[in-house]
């Protein structure tokens, strides 16, 4: 008996060459390795948050189809603004078409434009401001010190946000991980807005930078976890490029050349949605295979490539791996 969804049924009909094949196959490969008891980290770069990919994702969180999230600063982020300020963002469909006058136009009223999408200054950054403040200068004052992420999860699990919520709590991916402590590799978190505002009041004088831990605390975090996970595999998804995917998949050879952990395991599942080129020198276009040079990925490591649109893909292949 068929137990799949619609729009999975519709994947498996139509989806059956060039990138449509290999989504079919990343997907049935993803949901191979949760069979097998592996592990999956999910990497998002880019704007994922702000293209609302929590709707789905969210959900991928609550049925333990991710185990550990890499993510830029502005995802992390990006989420709870869309939570707390969705009725204030600005749709520009048009954006293709904007002049330099148009740019600066919307800079004065306060919105920061993401492609088609504007994020409101007031009600997204500094709205969340106020709240985070508190919460780094009561664990500066105390002498203590937490990640990134653990600062959002603690934010969010406050409650001293609720009176601010826009939009359903269930789509938020960021709820769904600090309800779960979900393990989170944010690295290069300063060129952030939190970021760049912690900056600034350490600059000021009124926090300590170490009252943050940093990304080499990211990196030793993310060695012990995989070190305790890998027994049954870990499986890489990849959204985008840049240092949401550099950052976490440098851990194996860490672990094997520079800790020289000879019994470590290379990444059991690689999977990349990407619209880069592939190119000389470039590292988000490089394929896969490029990877086994490196120590990261097996010569058997289930290896594939989507060269798409992920905003596109991902709820696809989420889809498929929710039976939707």
């Amino acid at each position: 008996m068929n137990t799949k969804g619609a729009i999975t049924n519709f994947i498996e009909e139509y989806f059956l060459h060039f990138n449509a094949a290999s989504l079919v196959d990343a997907a049935k490969a993803y949901e191979q390795q949760l069979n097998n008891g592996s592990k999956m980290l999910v990497s998002l770069a880019g704007a994922m948050s702000t293209a609302e990919l929590g709707k789905i994702f969210a959900e991928m969180i609550r049925q333990d189809k991710v185990h550990i999230i890499s993510c830029t600063g502005a995802n992390l982020e990006e989420d709870i603004m869309n939570l707390v300020a969705h009725s204030h963002y600005k749709r520009i469909p048009d954006y293709r078409d904007l002049t330099p006058e148009d740019e600066w136009d919307l800079l004065e009223k306060g919105l920061n434009r993401v492609t088609d999408t504007c994020i409101p200054e007031e009600e997204a950054f500094r709205r969340l401001q106020v709240h985070i403040y508190a919460l780094w200068k009561e664990a500066n004052d105390k002498g203590e010190r937490y990640l990134p992420h653990e600062f959002m999860y603690k934010l969010l699990l406050s409650g001293v946000l609720e009176s601010y919520y826009e939009i359903d709590l269930k789509d938020s991916w960021m709820y769904a991980a600090a309800e779960k402590n979900l393990p989170i590799v944010c690295p290069g978190w300063e060129d952030s807005t939190m970021g760049n505002i912690f900056a600034s009041y350490v600059l000021k004088g009124e926090l300590k930078s170490s009252t943050v831990k940093s990304g080499i605390e990211y990196m030793t975090f993310l060695a012990d976890w995989y070190t305790k996970n890998s027994k049954k595999g870990i499986g890489f998804f990849q959204i985008g490029g840049g240092i949401a995917g550099d950052f976490p998949i440098c851990v194996v050879p860490m672990l094997y050349q520079d800790m020289e952990r000879k019994d470590t395991p290379f990444w059991s599942y690689f999977c990349q949605i990407s619209d880069s080129t592939t190119s000389y020198g470039s590292y988000s276009g490089a394929v896969p295979n490029e990877k086994i040079t490196w120590g990261k990925l097996d010569i058997d490591t289930p290896k594939f490539i989507i060269e798409s649109d992920a905003t596109i893909v991902a709820p696809l292949i989420f889809a498929y791996l929710l039976d939707m």
